[in-house]
């Protein structure tokens, strides 16, 4: 028994099929409410809790409200081999923590803040990335621009803007693509023109794509392949790092897993 408000909009997404019908009328399909929680996630959780969040050696900022990294925070068990704050962050969270007058004024000099706060305390990583929740793209924050700016006061250091507001797909695969497109645009296209490796390559490297190293099953499939005389160059992205995903083109066959998430960036 639904309270009357509740059952009207309730009365869209339930019916019967009648036979000889094409479908039953339901209403699917359709992009999430910003700041409503859905059991299917949003194109953030495809992007921070699925592609992004297993980098290890790389800093993951939920940019926005607390409550989305809360919500992503640990759900997952990606394991890793590393120490936690030192060379691997993928059991902290990290958030800009939105309050009502970043909406209003913006949260850029917020952004700028938490960036300095993290090279501070966290020098030893290898990158950041900034993983947009909602109201980010509902003011039109510039993180490209400040991702820029602070990535040539770093030093060069990687630091990935990705737009992967909630709101921009109906679940979390259009996350996926849009997480594997910013690795494709601000990893790939800033690495060496002349394609030199920072390794001597050999015949028999393979990159495996789309196992995320949920309760440890991309180290199994890594024995396999070692034993069987490959050499593995690159998990992506359970147990990966940014330097693996920098080496990732020099492999000679990407082994496909999950093809939903990773199907993106294979075909480039």
């Amino acid at each position: 028994v639904y309270p009357e408000k509740t059952a009207k909009r309730r009365a869209k997404h339930l019916n019967v099929h009648q036979s000889g019908k094409s479908d039953c009328g339901v209403k699917s399909n359709i992009k999430s409410i910003p700041g409503v929680m859905t059991i299917r996630g949003c194109a953030y959780a495809g992007s921070k809790g699925v592609v992004w969040g297993p980098i290890k050696d790389m800093v993951h900022i939920s940019h926005g409200p607390v409550g989305c990294g809360q919500y992503s925070w640990g759900s997952r068990r990606n394991y890793y081999v590393g120490t936690t704050g030192i060379d691997s962050f993928v059991t902290l969270q990290f958030t800009s923590d939105f309050q009502e007058k970043d909406i209003v004024f913006g949260g850029d000099k917020k952004l700028v803040k938490v960036l300095d706060e993290i090279q501070e305390l966290f020098p030893l990583n290898h990158g950041i990335t900034i993983q947009s929740e909602c109201p980010i793209g509902l003011i039109g924050d510039d993180i490209e621009a400040v991702s820029r700016s602070k990535s040539k006061e770093y030093g060069g250091k990687t630091i990935v803007p990705v737009r992967c507001e909630g709101f921009r797909g109906v679940s979390q695969s259009l996350g996926h693509h849009i997480a594997n497109d910013a690795v494709r645009d601000w990893i790939f296209d800033k690495l060496d023109p002349d394609g030199k490796p920072k390794f001597e390559p050999t015949p028999y490297d393979v990159a495996i794509i789309g196992d995320y190293n949920i309760g440890g099953d991309a180290w199994s499939s890594r024995i396999l392949l070692e034993e069987m005389g490959l050499r593995v160059i690159a998990q992506w992205s359970g147990d990966g790092s940014l330097a693996e995903l920098e080496a990732t083109p020099k492999a000679k066959l990407n082994i496909l897993h999950c093809y939903r998430s990773m199907n993106y960036i294979s075909r480039h």
